[in-house]
């Protein structure tokens, strides 16, 4: 058997798995509770004189999306740093192409 045809020895290496949150999604959710406050709070206590509902609203919306989104990544940050403590070690091994690729000049 020649050198160049025994299998090289799998190569092995410790990983760390753990699960994280996707931040965007956190953003989003913020942003929409925030929009559900500045409703709540446009709409639902009495209008003073001199202020339309809806321009209280729009003021309300600037700050409450806002406030809104960076609530949500703090909780996505605190999600993360949990999954930090749960992260499990695992050792990898890489598995050899039974099939070597072939390029694409081969097939034309």
């Amino acid at each position: 058997m020649a050198p160049e045809d025994t299998p090289a020895a799998p190569e092995r290496r410790a990983v760390t798995v753990r699960r994280a949150p996707k931040y965007v999604p956190f953003l989003i959710a913020g942003g929409l509770l925030g929009v559900v406050v500045a409703a709540i709070l446009a709409y639902g206590l009495p209008a003073r004189e001199g202020f339309d509902a809806n321009s209280v609203f729009g003021f309300f919306l600037t700050f409450c999306i806002g406030g809104g989104a960076v609530l949500g990544a703090i909780v996505a940050l605190v999600l993360d740093r949990l999954s930090v403590r749960r992260a499990e070690r695992a050792v990898v091994e890489s598995v050899p192409d039974s099939v070597p690729d072939t390029d694409d000049e081969d097939r034309a």
